[in-house]
């Protein structure tokens, strides 16, 4: 899908705060709200938005311990690798997993209540996975940036 102006607009706007009524949303793009609407549901069809959420404090929640882990993988094997992704997904304390290029295989965001559930997190969890060879942590100290919107 070709992106314009209005569009970027639009995608600006609702990333900013997604619970903007569609009247609302229409008069800051200059467009009228059936037209608006349209616009989203098209945005919405080509996969441009993906999803609506609320963003939440982790802390807020009791999950004071954050990390991101640098995971190598004993070998490429197939089957091994897929466990692997399937578990990661499946557990609630990896916020998000990516797989990258340079000495790692995977950087894995993970939060947790405190130091003694990332530690049960990793015995029992991640060094347990056939596939993983060794880990290593970065504790986040401070948050400096977060959820910034994608420049449209």
């Amino acid at each position: 899908m070709q992106l314009d102006d209005r569009d970027r607009r639009i995608l600006g706007h609702l990333q900013q705060d997604a619970r903007m009524s569609n009247a609302d949303l229409a008069e800051a793009v200059g467009m009228s709200a059936s037209a608006l609407w349209r616009r989203v549901r098209a945005l919405e069809d080509a996969g441009v938005i993906e999803r609506y959420g609320a963003v939440v404090n982790p802390a807020a929640m009791g999950l004071d311990f954050h990390a991101i882990v640098h995971v190598h993988l004993t070998r490429h094997d197939p089957d091994k690798l897929s466990d692997f992704i399937r578990a990661v997904n499946l557990n609630p304390l990896v916020q998000e997993c990516y797989a990258t290029t340079g000495q790692a295989d995977y950087h894995l965001r993970v939060l947790a209540p405190d130091l003694e559930a990332y530690n049960r997190f990793l015995e029992e969890f991640l060094f347990r996975l056939p596939a993983v060879a060794s880990a290593q942590t970065n504790v986040v100290l401070r948050t400096l940036k977060r959820d910034e919107p994608v420049l449209p």
